[in-house]
């Protein structure tokens, strides 16, 4: 009997801390430059940082520590790089393209999820100043998985 109480604590307590989650960030840069001029990637970092390294705390508003901070400091060295498809070629929008990105932004959402990861959330957003002769601007998606 006290076996069995003792497994049952056991198990119980390996549930506890297995409900610890973790996320993943995948980003999707894709260039609205005309001309097929621009660069189309998917990003995902490969190793970890703190972000404690990297924050200080002002107690009166004014004073920061963060010029002691450096921002090479927080670049990381390792992660993956999807070579995309850009939405324009030399004719207009490419629909083709569009579509080939899709496949591949599918393809690693499809990966992950075998994984043992869950897309949880998706954030897009558009740069582009949109003024007389703009040719500037890229598309970024970011995929927010949980595990």
């Amino acid at each position: 009997m006290l076996k069995r109480i003792t497994v049952c604590m056991l198990l119980c307590l390996i549930t506890c801390f297995a409900d610890a989650q973790e996320y993943k960030i995948i980003t999707v840069v894709e260039s609205i430059v005309s001309g097929g001029a621009g660069r189309s990637r998917m990003i995902e970092m490969k190793s970890d940082i703190n972000v404690d390294d990297f924050t200080t705390e002002r107690t009166d508003g004014k004073k920061s520590d963060q010029g002691d901070i450096k921002r090479s400091d927080a670049k990381i060295d390792k992660f993956a790089e999807t070579k995309m498809l850009n939405f324009y070629s030399l004719v207009g929008i490419n629909f083709q393209n569009i579509a080939s990105n899709d496949a591949l932004i599918s393809s690693k959402i499809n990966g992950m999820v075998k994984e043992g990861w869950k897309l949880v959330h998706v954030l897009g957003g558009v740069e582009s100043d949109g003024g007389k002769g703009d040719n500037n601007g890229i598309f970024i998606t970011r995929y927010i998985f949980e595990r």
